[in-house]
């Protein structure tokens, strides 16, 4: 069995409420209690990650595992954004999630999936964009799951995402020449 991750106090207290907040069964009620969770803890404006989790990378946003609940239940991530880093257009694998500004401006865009979403060709339209800055966060449950987040200034940015297991793949989408989106799937993975 492996062995716990050990954490700074204001970590394991995020982890605590956490594991309260995800006990409940019903999605919508889930999210808003992860949600609320985060906007209470981040919103406080208080320090609580490391340096090293917070470090951007030169190339493209960062991926840090911060708790992977030993219950399956429910994942946290650092993701940490440099000047104009993205991700592409992309769902959660079915997966419920809470994302969370703690440092920066994020941009998250919502688009939703016209047609079949087992096709081989997708469309989708821009539904909301939404600039988030310290505390905001928002929750995404299937099938209500495709965006794109994007660091919206020149300053690092770094977010908080809870997801409802363990998100270690999506599909992203790529744009195609005859206005549709291509998808792929892919294995996602954490940084040092």
């Amino acid at each position: 069995m492996a062995q716990a991750m050990q954490h700074p106090p204001p970590v394991e207290a995020l982890i605590r409420r956490l594991d309260v907040a995800v006990q409940e069964t019903c999605p919508q009620r889930c999210t808003g209690g992860v949600k609320r969770v985060l906007e209470e803890i981040v919103g406080r404006g208080e320090a609580f990650l490391s340096a090293a989790s917070i470090e951007p990378h030169p190339d493209r946003y960062a991926r840090r595992l911060l708790h992977r609940d030993p219950d399956g239940r429910y994942t946290v991530v650092v993701m940490t954004w440099g000047a104009g880093q993205q991700t592409p257009v992309h769902d959660h694998a079915g997966l419920w999630c809470v994302e969370c500004v703690y440092q920066g401006t994020i941009e998250v865009t919502s688009f939703s999936l016209l047609g079949d979403p087992d096709g081989d060709r997708f469309k989708f339209r821009p539904e909301t964009a939404v600039r988030a800055v310290l505390g905001d966060a928002g929750a995404l449950i299937p099938p209500f799951e495709y965006h794109r987040i994007a660091n919206a200034a020149a300053a690092t940015a770094v977010t908080i995402h809870v997801y409802g297991g363990d998100m270690d793949w999506g599909h992203r989408f790529d744009p195609d020449d005859d206005g549709t989106w291509i998808r792929t799937r892919c294995r996602l993975s954490f940084d040092g």
